[in-house]
Formats: structure tokens, sequence, C-alpha cells
């Protein structure tokens, strides 16, 4: 591998996480894009990996927080996250060191539904619907629905 390439490849991830935390897999696949040197993308990221610069877990965390800001449930940030490469036990740990679901729930629901819950089966079907697409869990909405 040329000593060129490799700086390049190198300089280029250090760009990315510059901006915000990325996960492995987007590191990996934004540098793919960029550079036709598997084999370098691969020693790069085992260097960024060793340094600490990336990691899953410290990637998983902030996307969590960042995403429950936003209003988003558990299920849907774990999809997410598994999507973006993080492993599934990566993911749930950060989804359970998070925590507050329940009352993150009720917060969105009563952002989006000022009356409360609704008293119509077609209409309190539509809140569940919209609650479960936010990716809540059964429990979760439930809690809120009462």
């Amino acid at each position: 591998m040329s000593e060129n390439l490799y700086s390049d490849i190198y300089n280029k991830a250090l760009d990315l996480i510059s901006r915000r935390e990325h996960s492995v897999k987007e590191v990996q696949d934004k540098l793919s894009r960029k550079f036709d040197s598997d084999e370098t993308i691969e020693s790069v990221i085992e260097k960024l990996t060793l340094n600490n610069l990336i990691n899953d877990s410290r990637f998983a965390e902030m996307y969590t927080r960042s995403r429950k800001r936003k209003g988003f449930g558990p299920k849907r940030i774990a999809y997410e996250l598994s999507i973006k490469g993080v492993k599934e036990y990566i993911a749930s740990e950060a989804i359970d060191e998070e925590g507050g679901w329940i009352e993150s729930a009720l917060n969105v629901f009563k952002k989006k539904y000022k009356n409360g819950p609704a008293a119509d089966f077609k209409e309190s079907m539509k809140q569940k619907t919209f609650m479960q697409n936010r990716g809540f869990t059964f429990k979760e909405i439930e809690s809120v629905m009462r």
C-alpha cells in the first residue's frame, strides 16, 4: 500500500469523525465510496479503533440520546443503530442505559395530542399507530394511553 494513499484515507477519516461521532460501518462506507482500496481502508479503520477515535459504544450512546430528544422510541433507535452497523448488544446497552422511555413516550404523546388519549376507538388506534411508528414499545404506549 502506498504511504500517500494511506495518509489520504486516514486524513479523510479524521475529517469525517471530527464533525460528529460515526459508527465503524459509517466510516467504512463513506471511505469506500471515495477510495478504491478496501485493504487500506481496513487498516485505517483498525488504527482509528485502536486509538479510540471511532467507537461503536460511544456512537450508540450519543445517537440514542440524540434520537430520544427528537421523540423516537427504543425500538426505532435499535433498528436505526443496526442499519448503521452497531452490534445488537451494544445498541441494547446504550438504550437501556439511556432509560426514561415511559416518560419520553408521555412527552411525545402530549406534544402530538394535546387533548390526551382519544375516547373514540378509531382515533385511539391512530394514536397508538403513531406511537408505534415512533418506535415505542407496547408497554410504553399502554402507559401513555390510560
